[in-house]
């Protein structure tokens, strides 16, 4: 099946698309580019997936992020506490999102190792990274592009490189409660000790559980804030003390106060990203 173009507007020179099918191995991919060459600058809210971000027109990416500033050809990026700041000349990407529990037989490295910050490609594959890049650079449309993606990705797979059954249900649950629930009690749901639970989970997540339980939170909180509904009504439905709470979240997460997300954060190129990925994951303004 073909590829679902999700953004083209009347004087907005950004081009969007999905693949139709199923990705084999889970996850989601999205490719965008700039066609008018007026620049990107992202900035990227903690979101509880590992961000492939392959970049195949030739400028590169800035990165700002808990290392500092560099210019990379594409990253990856774990469960990020910190908010990160990307930028190029003329963006033209393939973005995939992962599971942590998917990264951790994809990606050949645990998510715990790729640490605060963005993980250049070639520090993961090598040079196989940039024959990628080259391919997709190359393609003639969307659809050769995700293919391509899709076929490296598939001969990275490690299958023996599978999370713990005990870490993939605390992980289960993390995700359907919202975020709502206490670590004491996922740690006896599968019979282990405290201790047990905080090393296992976090050597196959990239966080500790409350640390995922918290950014998991958080963002049921921001589909709910860019919804219009009041701060304090999302404090409470979300499991947040209070407002206070809410913002002290938002604030380590988005960089940003919840107003700000309301009002600054969906601008065109983050509304197709929403759409496309079925939640908020980045902000975006047009340089």
């Amino acid at each position: 099946m073909g590829s679902v173009d999700v953004g083209r507007e009347p004087g907005v020179a950004w081009d969007f698309a999905v693949p139709a099918d199923v990705l084999p191995w889970g996850g989601r991919m999205i490719g965008y580019r700039d066609m008018d060459g007026a620049g990107l600058d992202l900035r990227v809210a903690g979101t509880s997936a590992v961000t492939v971000l392959i970049e195949f027109g030739g400028c590169g990416v800035i990165i700002d992020d808990a290392l500092g500033q560099r210019t990379l050809s594409g990253f990856v990026a774990g469960l990020p506490i910190e908010a990160m700041r990307i930028r190029s000349e003329r963006a033209e990407f393939v973005e995939v999102r992962l599971s942590p529990i998917q990264a951790y037989s994809l990606l050949g490295v645990s998510p715990t190792d790729l640490g605060r910050g963005a993980v250049a490609l070639e520090d993961l594959w090598g040079p196989r990274a940039q024959r990628l890049r080259t391919q997709l650079a190359a393609a003639a449309s969307w659809d050769e592009r995700f293919a391509l993606t899709k076929s490296f990705l598939a001969q990275c797979d490690r299958p023996m490189r599978t999370a713990d059954p005990e870490v993939l249900a605390c992980w289960s649950r993390i995700l359907t409660s919202g975020g709502k629930v206490k670590i004491g009690e996922l740690a006896g749901s599968v019979g282990w000790s405290h201790k047990r639970l905080l090393g296992r989970f976090e050597s196959q997540i990239g966080l500790t559980p409350k640390r995922a339980a918290m950014l998991v939170r958080f963002r049921a909180a921001v589909d709910e804030l860019l919804a219009g509904r009041p701060a304090a009504d999302v404090a409470m439905d979300c499991g947040y003390t209070d407002q206070a709470h809410l913002c002290r979240d938002v604030s380590i997460f988005a960089d940003h106060t919840p107003g700000a997300l309301r009002t600054h954060y969906l601008p065109t190129i983050a509304r197709h990203r929403y759409r496309a990925w079925g939640n908020f994951s980045n902000t975006a303004r047009h340089r």
